[in-house]
């Protein structure tokens, strides 16, 4: 699919840029451009993969002109440029909205000049049922993707949507890590509280999926698995030989006990695809008896998917999904 194409990534000297480029510059891909205004970040990452195949874009997708300089030539495009950290949009939520929201229009409507066949958008859980800035913003970012994947032409749009990446930056497992490394107790929020986990390569994955089986319009979710924020803990702290005091801190502003991947609204539609959900595109138009006069029986009958009841991970389990990845293993070496 990627044999000799073009692909622009956003926000890509994050994560999830840093994981597609580890797994696609293995195959035949042409070119994958990075685009993002970080440019430390840029040089830390042209020197690790030192290739030609990899271009770096300075700019923001606040700045519709430089994203379209970075356009011209593309035919796929990844969005995960994106305000992630609740805190900071907690407290500037109309920075949230500048990125997030009108940054994601910017990056859309500049791909549909240029002409690229496909773009897919990163959400996440916290787009559904969203109780903080961020949320509200990446909720408000889904319905800018799927509202302009209805005029989109040859360009089809859809989105992803994912929960917690285990040891991306600013999570709780490299936390944990330091504070085990500092003989400092574990901060827990509630022993109880449940997260979707999923790695990186998971992500990317979603992604690839995304990709093939997609329509425009759609939303894709991954069926992953869950585990309690002290199973979490408890496992890292076993995998580092250690026996840290818990310190339970209580839910902190803008979190949830447990996150949703999937609306009740949403199970309505969605249809399963084995490890995934697609929930398809409303394609209703401007038909306004949807929203007065007709309704939908079978909404009543559906629950939602959540990391409450999803598959519930053991310690065990939990650990060996940590030992498979890079992170914890050069961590433990260390």
């Amino acid at each position: 699919m990627f044999k000799d194409k073009t692909l622009l990534i956003t926000g890509g000297t994050g994560s999830f840029g840093n994981a597609v480029l580890e797994k696609f510059l293995l195959g035949d891909i042409g070119e994958i451009r990075i685009f993002s205004r970080d440019e430390k970040k840029q040089d830390d990452m042209r020197k690790v993969y030192n290739t030609d195949k990899v271009k770096f874009y300075i700019g923001d997708v606040r700045d519709e002109r430089s994203i379209a300089n970075a356009m011209y030539g593309v035919d796929f495009v990844f969005h995960a440029a994106a305000l992630k950290q609740v805190p900071s949009c907690e407290f500037f939520p109309i920075e949230a909205v500048k990125t997030n929201v009108l940054g994601t229009e910017n990056v859309l409507n500049n791909a549909i000049a240029a002409g690229v066949q496909k773009v897919i958008c990163l959400s996440t859980d916290k787009a559904a049922y969203p109780v903080n800035a961020m949320g509200t913003s990446k909720a408000m970012m889904e319905k800018v993707a799927v509202a302009k994947s209805r005029t989109a032409g040859n360009t089809l749009i859809c989105c992803t949507r994912y929960g917690n990446v285990m040891c991306s930056r600013g999570s709780v497992i490299p936390l944990f890590i330091e504070q085990i490394k500092s003989g400092k107790p574990l901060t827990v929020t509630v022993p109880g509280m449940t997260r979707f986990i999923m790695s990186l390569s998971e992500a990317v994955d979603l992604v690839e999926f995304a990709f093939e089986n997609a329509r425009p319009g759609d939303i894709l979710v991954q069926k992953a698995p869950a585990c309690e924020i002290e199973t979490l803990a408890a496992a890292t702290a076993e995998l580092f030989d250690v026996k840290p005091e818990i310190k339970v801190i209580g839910v902190r502003h803008g979190e949830k006990m447990y996150e949703t991947l999937l609306t009740n609204e949403e199970c309505a539609s969605a249809i399963d695809m084995g490890d995934y959900f697609r929930v398809p595109a409303d394609n209703r138009g401007l038909n306004y008896d949807k929203y007065f006069t007709d309704g939908n029986v079978e909404r009543i009958t559906l629950a939602e998917f959540n990391s409450s009841n999803t598959l519930l991970l053991t310690k065990e389990q939990v650990k060996e999904k940590l030992l498979s990845l890079d992170y914890i293993r050069n961590e433990l070496k260390a």
